[in-house]
């Protein structure tokens, strides 16, 4: 009997939990108004159901007593009532995950505000993009401040400045130093001060030459400033009468002492300019004076050929040299190179006078310049005769002609996707402030259109063509996409100019 007994208690063993049975009996109680007192059911009264031990608190205390607050408790309990312990379990549960979501949505806009991003702007950026892609907001972020930054700040500054048919300017003619895809976020205005600075020395410069130019130019200005700076201060010429001061005796009443008083500021600022660009200079025999417009001794689509030069007696005849470099070397390296080539000047060529795409650099060479002559047909010199099918895409607003200087490196997948979340906020024209920063980016990475707001880098191939090397000229051999890029930005420009300085 006893193991019959036995063996019925063991197929009636219940498996629920205890914290289920409790549950359970919580409910019970407070349906037939009993109470528990250690498992076992006891008859209550109405005043124990109104004191501090009644279910309700009961209930109150054992979820709490799972980890909930009071206050969740107490809400759970009255939209779904006392009857239903797993409905205020899922109630509880979804208040806490609800919390728990709000927290961390809480936790990624103090991240990115931490970052320097305003509170209004990382809010915009998530309800975009969602909580879930971090990468996605924070190139969105960066859209938005460079979009903020790039608002046009002064209204003398004209879009054709940035041109590269401009005569006399130098943006982007320092790309061809050795870099790879990280030099992007350092030649991009936002780079901090001690980044540009060891940039700058990297490229050649003396740490003067770029505190100076980092001075003058401010601490928002770009890599391409600056270089464009401390090449113009060495080009120039440091000469106070250039902004003489007038002796004159100011009247000490009146509004004309006043007037004249602002301009004698102004004419002081101007000499402390002066002597700050004389401190680049020193000598004025090292000082790089470059022709312009810079076609050398002549180039086959422009006219006045100068035939005849005077060369070293040590120079003339074979062996014959050719050396190529930067048109705009930092201060000295011209002389010094003249120096150890017989002292033969250089002849300083902007391809973009024969080719699709601006170049600036000398060649210092003892080939005879008499019976030069081109070689036909003469290869594209606009950027759509060069790349036909981009004449699709190519915006109104877009005034480039030619490109700027081949480089080393190439422009970031994320960049253009920036320019094209950009563009595609706006259905139809981008407003100004959009098309200068869109333009800058373009010019300074020779991006070409390829889509609806769509701009690319050009590939390889592309830039061999330019340069006149056959297509596949750097592929394979062990040569990486990157090295590719880096062969070509350092390469000697051949279409067309080289074969035009060997007769």
């Amino acid at each position: 009997m006893d193991q019959n007994g036995s063996g019925g208690d063991a197929d009636n063993f219940d498996w629920d939990t205890e914290d289920e049975l409790e549950i359970d009996n919580y409910a019970i109680a407070s349906r037939s108004g009993v109470s528990l007192t250690n498992g076992e059911a006891v008859l209550g009264t109405a005043e124990v159901s109104s004191s501090a031990d009644s279910p309700n608190s009961k209930l109150i205390d054992h979820f709490v007593g799972m980890g909930f607050s009071q206050e969740l408790v107490t809400k759970a309990i009255e939209e779904n009532g006392e009857e239903n312990s797993n409905l205020i379990l899922e109630a509880l549960l979804r208040y806490s995950a609800s919390s728990l979501a709000s927290s961390s949505n809480s936790k990624l806009i103090d991240h990115f505000v931490g970052m320097g991003f305003s509170e209004e702007m990382v809010l915009k950026a998530v309800q975009e993009n969602g909580e879930g892609n971090t990468d996605t907001i924070l190139e969105t972020l960066l859209t938005y401040s460079a979009l903020e930054k790039s608002a046009p700040v002064q209204q003398h500054a004209d879009s054709d400045d940035f041109s590269s048919d401009c005569e006399g300017n130098f943006l982007d003619d320092f790309t061809d130093i050795d870099s790879s895809s990280d030099t992007e976020e350092i030649i991009n205005t936002g780079s901090d001060e001690e980044s540009k600075l060891l940039y700058l020395t990297k490229m050649g410069y003396s740490e003067a030459e770029a505190s100076v130019a980092m001075e003058r130019c401010g601490p928002d200005s770009s890599i391409a400033e600056l270089t464009d700076f401390i090449c113009a201060a060495q080009m120039a010429k440091a000469a106070d009468a250039l902004f003489p001061v007038e002796d004159r005796k100011p009247f000490c009443n009146g509004s004309n002492y006043n007037k004249r008083r602002n301009l004698g500021y102004d004419l002081w600022k101007r000499k402390k300019q002066m002597k700050l660009e004389k401190k680049l200079l020193n000598e004025d025999d090292d000082a790089l004076h470059l022709p312009n417009p810079m076609i050398g001794f002549g180039v086959p689509t422009e006219p006045d050929l100068i035939t005849q030069r005077t060369l070293p007696e040590a120079a003339v005849g074979p062996p014959y040299f050719y050396y190529e470099n930067v048109a705009l070397a930092p201060k000295g390296v011209w002389s010094t190179i003249s120096r150890f080539l017989y002292d033969v000047e250089p002849e300083f060529v902007d391809s973009k006078f024969f080719c699709a795409a601006a170049r600036k650099r000398g060649y210092i060479h003892n080939l005879p310049i008499e019976n030069r002559f081109p070689l036909l047909p003469f290869p594209p010199r606009t950027i759509h005769e060069a790349f036909p099918l981009t004449r699709k895409w190519w915006p109104s607003w877009d005034p480039r002609t030619k490109l700027n200087c081949i480089q080393t490196c190439t422009a970031s997948a994320r960049l253009t996707e920036r320019i094209r979340k950009a563009l595609e906020a706006y259905d139809g024209e981008p407003p100004l402030n959009v098309q200068k920063y869109v333009l800058d980016e373009c010019r300074k990475w020779n991006l070409v259109w390829v889509g609806r707001n769509k701009v690319a880098p050009l590939e390889a191939d592309e830039v061999e063509m330019l340069l006149g090397f056959p297509k596949n000229h750097t592929r394979g051999g062990g040569m990486s996409r990157t090295d590719r890029y880096k062969s070509l930005g350092n390469s000697f420009q051949v279409c067309d100019f080289y074969s035009f300085s060997f007769p």
